[in-house]
């Protein structure tokens, strides 16, 4: 069986997570031909050469100078000639990057390639009779050969044996991918970033108060509303905007008076209705289904599409669409070279509770007792990254950025540090309490109250 493995070279000169993870799971498939693809600079070549020591038989880098600064439309389409090239039977990529964190570019190349798709996997059950039975976040799932696969966080990378044999890297230009120049690079992007600055989002005034304390102030945040967007409506308005479900409402109520409902349906149907009413733009919910769908028409569109948005203006017109970037480091500010202009908007994770108690490692030998605390008040738990990392909790549980966002009347942080890919999990809490021995911990910063005190 043909694998290629979608990957890119992160900011630190590293792996992420996600990619980690779907090489792993290609490297754990029994009688596997493992091709790794990545676009990048050419000094890229040295990194994937390492990589091939841990299993793969060779690695394509596409470096040219018309393909740098592609958004993920652009990149999609020149990762989808050489999947054309390669002709694999199965595709994997990591959910998302911890760069551009959009978990765009598999589904987009799933589209332009031709290929089956299932998002959320988190591991592959059977291969056979041109067909691959998987576990992902939503259940069970098949999917004819060929197909992409989007995999989540769920394994760790093998270290390389001591004698292990290096691959080899070939280098392709655009020229030999038959690139039309016109769809690489920035010039074939349609989207840009009209400016980034620091990403401030989420912070609050921590007012200090004592352990005894905590249940009042839980109370007083559960008879407390949960704004749905962090934008104010502007004089400007839009024409006419399509949502895909009900729940990017609120944030096209911002921008526009003429809202069109459209259905959660097929690729296909949703392209063709876009199409035919011409609207200014298209909002759709961060729900995975939600997220893979929009990929999919804007690929089959070739519009642009702003991931994870947490705010939406109107200026000059045009829409501008607010989202983080960078781990959470920053927020650029995006508009749509191409009409309609597409969003996915930042909606929250179902809660089964009012109250989110979130755990991290500052408390990970106290487990039980957070617990109990939370049973007091029906709180959801749910846990930091690196609480995950170390296996004191399932990822399923994991809030922040490469987990799921939650927006609850009250989210009770303890033992969490505040790193911004927590924050963006749960920045968008009714009452934020944070409680930690630290007093300079970052947590403070985004927190309504904050209790200095061990749990």
């Amino acid at each position: 069986m043909r694998v290629v493995v979608c990957v890119r070279q992160g900011l630190d000169g590293e792996l992420g997570p996600f990619d980690a993870s779907a090489y792993e799971m290609a490297l754990s498939l029994a009688d596997a031909e493992v091709t790794l693809l990545s676009m990048g600079p050419a000094t890229a070549s040295e990194w994937l050469l390492r990589l091939t020591r841990l299993g793969a038989q060779k690695a394509i880098l596409l470096s040219d100078k018309a393909l740098a600064g592609a958004d993920t439309l652009a990149t999609a389409y020149a990762l989808s000639l050489a999947v054309g090239r390669l002709a694999p039977d199965l595709v994997l990529c990591g959910r998302q990057t911890l760069i551009g964190d959009t978990a765009q570019t598999g589904p987009m190349l799933a589209e332009l390639a031709g290929f089956d798709l299932a998002t959320g996997v988190m591991g592959i059950r059977a291969l056979g009779d041109g067909r691959a039975l998987l576990d992902t976040r939503e259940g069970e799932a098949e999917v004819a050969l060929p197909a992409l696969l989007t995999v989540e966080k769920v394994g760790t990378l093998r270290l390389p044996r001591l004698r292990s044999r290096v691959g080899e890297v070939e280098v392709w230009n655009a020229a030999a991918l038959g690139a039309d120049v016109a769809r690489c690079g920035l010039g074939g992007s349609p989207t840009r970033v009209v400016k980034t600055f620091e990403n401030q989002t989420g912070k609050r005034k921590c007012q200090w108060i004592s352990m005894y304390e905590l249940d009042r102030v839980i109370r007083e945040g559960l008879g407390k509303q949960t704004p749905l967007a962090d934008s104010e409506q502007s004089g400007e308005r839009l024409a006419r905007v399509c949502i895909v479900g009900e729940s990017p409402r609120g944030f096209a109520e911002l921008v526009s008076d003429d809202i069109v409902l459209l259905p959660l349906t097929d690729a296909s149907e949703l392209a063709e209705r876009i199409t035919a009413l011409s609207p200014s733009a298209v909002l759709w919910a961060s729900d995975s289904a939600s997220k893979q769908l929009a990929a999919r028409v804007a690929a089959r569109l070739r519009l642009g599409l702003c991931a994870d948005c947490t705010s939406l203006a109107v200026e000059g017109g045009e829409l501008m669409m607010i989202r983080p970037a960078l781990s959470g480091s920053v927020i650029a500010k995006i508009r749509s070279m191409t009409l309609p202009a597409m969003a996915t908007v930042r909606t929250e994770s179902g809660s089964v509770s009012d109250v989110i108690v979130g755990v991290g490692m500052g408390v990970k030998d106290d487990l039980g007792r957070v617990r109990v605390f939370a049973e007091r008040y029906g709180a959801e738990l749910c846990a930091s990254r690196r609480l995950v990392d170390n296996g004191y909790a399932t990822y399923d549980m994991q809030v922040g950025l490469t987990g799921k966002v939650v927006s609850p009347p009250v989210y009770v942080a303890v033992g969490i540090s505040g790193a911004v890919h927590h924050i963006a999990g749960m920045q968008r809490a009714g009452t934020v309490i944070a409680i930690n021995p630290d007093k300079n911990a970052p947590i403070f910063d985004y927190a309504d109250y904050g209790i200095v005190a061990e749990f």
